[in-house]
């Protein structure tokens, strides 16, 4: 894709994320996880977490390699300063979930239900998303890299600093969304719904030419 260049784009303001560095972690077994649990400098290696209810845990300064919490409950639950690595879910229950300086990696997830969540320094880097539901998130400082979202729902999230690179998204619902440097530059999309909600997104002169009729239909005019 071209990319746009010029005073318009030293003005995008990345976000500003923090480095996930963790230390000293003792293994934990999975039989640990419970409802409104804390879990410090723990490490858990393929916990089978499904179906379990663990909303209101706390996690801090964790690491989870190749978790599986398929139908586990996790609202309202915390995570800070942690990894979470081949990530498996076909059904993500996280509503009302907060998570901070964290980082996905290669997650695979079908419906992710993530509304009302609260993100702050978080890195998605590869994967595939089937549905990821942000309505009603505040997203601040995200970067998604390499990865594929067929469905991103952000209807009346407030999107500030987040970022996508090389990324496909099928469908983008920005329906009563607030944005600040939401930069879509370098990401393929197919539809946007919500067009009254673009203002504060950053995107090329190829995306424009996708988003022209778009816009056009939105604003019922014409074009012969």
């Amino acid at each position: 894709m071209n990319r746009v260049r010029g005073k318009s784009a030293a003005k995008v303001v990345p976000p500003r994320l923090s480095s996930v560095e963790l230390q000293d972690l003792e293994d934990q077994p999975e039989a640990e996880l419970r409802r409104g649990g804390r879990h410090e400098n723990a490490r858990f290696s393929r916990p089978a977490a499904d179906g379990l209810d663990l909303g209101g845990a706390v996690f801090v300064e964790c690491e989870f390699g190749a978790p599986s919490f398929n139908e586990a409950q996790l609202r309202g639950a915390s995570f800070r300063d942690c990894v979470l690595a081949e990530l498996y879910a076909p059904v993500f229950k996280g509503a009302r979930s907060t998570w901070q300086d964290v980082e996905f990696r290669n997650p695979r997830l079908g419906s992710a239900e993530l509304y009302e969540s609260g993100w702050q320094s978080v890195r998605i880097d590869g994967g595939k998303l089937d549905f990821l539901n942000l309505r009603g998130a505040k997203l601040t400082d995200v970067l998604i890299t390499g990865c594929i979202i067929n469905e991103l729902d952000l209807g009346a999230a407030v999107a500030t600093r987040v970022k996508l690179v090389d990324c496909t998204v099928g469908t983008l619902d920005l329906a009563g969304a607030k944005l600040k440097d939401f930069d879509l530059r370098g990401t393929e999309f197919r539809r946007i719904s919500g067009l009254g909600s673009l203002a504060g997104m950053v995107i090329d002169d190829y995306q424009l030419g996708l988003l022209a009729p778009l816009m056009a239909a939105h604003l019922g005019v014409t074009v012969l």
